[in-house]
């Protein structure tokens, strides 16, 4: 590509070369033409006046010699403009304009590269008509002028050649340095990276920093996905030890109580289908291969519902459960959707709430916001924009039992995909709340992109 760029500047800068050197000898040839017409009318006006001399041929090879003329001649002009006599090669009576010639005046031109000038004898003759002097000489060509466009034609190429091996050095090198990285990153290397010179043109800085940042995406997805594939693999391998064991000791006998470890393989059983099932819809949900039932329903009592549908989950842990909802809602929603987002909230709540869960859902900015809150642990800060990411766990919180790790990324992508928002936030029980807007604005000024948003207590 270098050598491209370069000879193609060198080709550019020779065909400008070109260009401006014909115009330029165009243009002194035909200064040197008027220059020579302007020099023979003088010489011929001069010699007009004795012409009687030129009749004798020794006094023409004189003047062909000494004015450097082709030829000179002496004619006749007829009072009717009919020349009379041999004009010099290459002059035809035309050029000499007879009716100009017979009023006095002095006539000159060219023919190609042959100039000629014509001078009227100052006396008329007898009936009228006028002798004319006529001279010719070529065009010389402008002295000099093919050596010095020659040599500048050379040094203009020479500088171009070196000056443009430098500009597409410049502009090469980073491309060269932008290709490496990326072949370095599309062969797992995602260390690679581009340099950014302090003195790199704007375009080039931003393609290398594009790249940069794309190989950052990249690292931090493939740590993600380590991260996913290891917590997926220890939440299948826990309950598969637990159900190999058992099973394992009721084939050989050694099960003291077999109906205790018929409860523990059935449970853990269940643990591993909810988890292989949230997965798959954690799938579905990211690959928007699913569809939402848009309808009028009454949303107060889809969000009512679904949160008194674990009123006695609650009651058996010691766990007061508040539903706050308005009376009626109207709104065209996934009932469905709706619905499994609150159980998710709910259901997670239920894992780390001490004695107190709230659901409370309310008209605000022209939409709609349902908000869960526990009194538990709570949650660091720093912790809350990783909640919703999947099969999180935070580090602090000690839940009651092990979830999935996918409730709250479903409930974020469930909310998502229903044009809404999703964050958390430290709540005044004490523990965590999550809140959900749909159909309007974020509460409290929350960003419209619920990925930087935190979660409940730790991931269901």
């Amino acid at each position: 590509m270098r050598k491209r760029l370069t000879r193609t500047l060198v080709l550019v800068v020779l065909g400008a070369l070109v260009v401006s050197g014909l115009g330029t000898l165009v243009l002194s040839l035909y200064a040197s033409r008027q220059a020579t017409q302007r020099d023979l009318e003088r010489q011929a006006q001069t010699i007009a006046t004795a012409t009687a001399e030129l009749r004798r041929q020794q006094t023409v090879a004189v003047l062909r010699r000494v004015l450097k003329l082709n030829d000179a001649a002496i004619v006749a002009i007829g009072p009717a403009g009919a020349v009379v006599g041999a004009l010099p090669p290459g002059i035809r009576p035309a050029d000499v304009r007879p009716a100009d010639l017979l009023q006095g005046a002095t006539v000159s031109g060219n023919r190609g590269r042959l100039a000629y000038a014509a001078a009227p004898s100052p006396l008329l003759g007898a009936r009228g008509g006028r002798e004319v002097v006529v001279f010719t000489r070529n065009v010389p060509w402008p002295r000099g002028g093919g050596v010095f466009l020659i040599g500048s034609g050379l040094v203009a190429l020479l500088v171009a050649a070196v000056v443009g091996e430098r500009a597409v050095r410049r502009i090469v090198r980073p491309l060269v340095q932008a290709e490496t990285a990326t072949r370095q990153v599309a062969a797992g290397d995602l260390s690679a990276t581009v340099p950014v010179p302090s003195d790199a043109d704007p375009e080039v800085a931003s393609l290398a920093r594009s790249i940069n940042s794309m190989a950052e995406s990249l690292a931090r997805a493939r740590g993600v996905e380590r991260q996913f594939l290891m917590s997926v693999s220890h939440d299948l391998r826990t309950p598969l030890t637990s159900i190999r064991g058992f099973a394992e000791a009721i084939a050989d006998g050694a099960a003291d109580d077999t109906e205790r470890a018929a409860e523990v393989i059935t449970a853990e059983s269940r643990r591993l289908e909810r988890l292989v099932g949230d997965l798959l819809e954690l799938a579905k949900l990211e690959a928007r291969h699913f569809s939402l039932d848009m309808a009028p329903v009454d949303l107060a009592d889809v969000v009512a519902t679904a949160a008194e549908g674990f009123r006695p989950a609650a009651a058996d842990l010691g766990i007061e459960l508040s539903v706050d909802v308005p009376d009626h809602v109207d709104a065209r929603a996934d009932a469905d959707r709706v619905a499994q987002v609150v159980a998710n909230l709910v259901e997670n709540a239920l894992k780390y709430a001490a004695s107190y869960i709230e659901v409370v859902m309310q008209r605000q900015g022209g939409g709609i916001t349902i908000t869960v809150g526990d009194d538990g642990p709570g949650i660091a800060a720093e912790e809350l924009p990783y909640v919703f990411q999947p099969l999180y766990q935070s580090a602090r919180a000690i839940g009651r039992q092990v979830g999935t790790g996918l409730g709250l990324a479903i409930v974020h992508e469930l909310v998502t995909a229903m044009s809404g928002t999703v964050r958390a936030e430290s709540g005044p029980l004490g523990g965590t709340r999550v809140i959900v807007a749909l159909g309007g604005p974020p509460p409290d000024g929350a960003s419209a992109s619920s990925t930087s948003s935190g979660a409940s207590s730790a991931s269901s």
